[in-house]
């Protein structure tokens, strides 16, 4: 599960490196990124798991795809999805890391010197965040800070003010040297953090592979059809977060939930903070002619493209807005029972993000429901005030649902 905070502005993460191949990853953006820098925490829950209560209340998603013309049956995001949780999950209850993992060359005082790079790194542009982790162990804190360094340099390369001109073939590019990473051969001094944390805890590839994918998403869609469709974008660029994190976080041992379930939950809150990154930003993606909203429910709203457009707040846009926010809003509860499962030194940043984001829907309410002028915020104030707020709900330890056994 995790976190990483995000701003809004574009940050040079790859100036950081040591050392980084030349080519068209290094230069490379596109102007009408939606994604903000990708946070940790990340939850979702199981497509034929979902609570009856909320599944009356506002549908997620379906649980299959149309037919295709040649009668198959195509699997929802949502199913595609849970693959990778079961194998995700899979991993952490074998205690295993990928077998292709290699040592990670080099000497320690190297390797301290990355690890380091990165808190630095988590330090200046998330500054909740890197706080929250001082509370882990050693270890964990140092392996939350690469992951969350990886995937700024990765979003950087779509996002970052030093990259006008992505090309496919730069995201292919990194993920080669991804693949690279997870063999024990990185590139540089903050993949070899990374390198040196996939090798220790049991960190599957394909969360990482997938973020890239939803870079790769941006460069060939502006809008989605339904829910479906901007669910799988939600986990691309967020989701997969959670399922880095997690076996990094640890789940407490004296939990009696499943491994199943806590990344479930992860999965939730990443849909549920990309969903108010979304809702929140409007706005700022109509003028780049992007719309992060399902399509057909727009239209069953009376509401089109030309109306977001526009910019106008009407009793129409205000309804939808209610519904949207009240979908995020039930994904926020579906993650909060995963958080309560986590290793007890991992709770508090996860609350505070949590609790932060839900604020921001309650700030989107209190303007009105204008996100197309106005910029839903949390202020300081409203900040402090919730740090303490989510260590309280931290101490609060994990549930007695029945489970199978897990590591912690």
């Amino acid at each position: 599960m995790g976190f990483l905070h995000s701003s809004h502005e574009g940050n040079q993460i790859l100036a950081y490196s040591k050392s980084i191949p030349p080519g068209p990853h290094r230069a490379h953006k596109v102007q009408i990124q939606k994604r903000n820098p990708p946070h940790f925490c990340s939850f979702r829950t199981h497509p034929f798991r979902v609570s009856e209560s909320l599944r009356s209340k506002v549908p997620l998603v379906s649980t299959m795809a149309a037919t295709s013309s040649a009668g198959e049956i195509a699997i929802s995001s949502e199913e595609k999805v849970y693959n990778v949780v079961l194998k995700q999950a899979a991993l952490v209850n074998r205690r295993l890391t990928p077998p292709d993992v290699a040592a990670v060359p080099g000497n320690l005082s190297l390797l301290k010197e990355a690890y380091d790079r990165c808190g630095e790194i988590c330090a200046e542009y998330a500054k909740t965040f890197y706080l929250g982790t001082l509370l882990m162990t050693p270890e964990r804190r140092r392996a939350i800070w690469a992951i969350y360094v990886w995937c700024r340099r990765t979003d950087d390369l779509v996002d970052g003010p030093n990259a006008p001109h992505i090309t496919p073939t730069a995201l292919d590019r990194w993920e080669a040297r991804l693949e690279g990473l997870f063999r024990g051969s990185p590139f540089d001094m903050l993949d070899a953090a990374l390198a040196d944390t996939v090798k220790k805890f049991p960190v599957d590839i394909q969360p990482f592979k997938d973020m890239i994918e939803g870079m790769r998403m941006d460069l060939r869609k502006s809008r989605y059809k339904n829910f479906d469709e901007l669910y799988l974008y939600c986990y691309y660029v967020a989701g997969t977060v959670g399922l880095m994190s997690v076996p990094v976080m640890g789940i407490a041992p004296e939990s009696l939930a499943t491994t199943e379930s806590v990344y479930n939950a992860a999965l939730a809150l990443g849909i549920a903070n990309q969903l108010t990154n979304i809702l929140r930003d409007v706005g700022e993606d109509a003028q780049r002619g992007r719309i992060y909203l399902p399509q057909d429910e727009l239209a069953q709203a009376g509401l089109s493209d030309e109306d977001i457009f526009c910019g106008k707040v009407t009793d129409k846009w205000r309804n939808f807005m209610k519904k949207q926010i009240k979908r995020a809003r039930m994904l926020f509860d579906e993650a909060e029972q995963g958080v309560k499962e986590l290793n007890a030194s991992s709770r508090w940043p996860v609350w505070a993000s949590l609790l932060l984001y839900r604020q921001i829907l309650d700030e989107i309410e209190a303007n009105d429901f204008n996100n197309f002028t106005k910029r839903a915020y949390v202020s300081k104030a409203k900040k402090f005030i919730a740090l303490p707020v989510a260590y309280v709900r931290s101490l609060a330890g994990p549930s007695s649902t029945t489970r199978s056994h897990h590591p912690n």
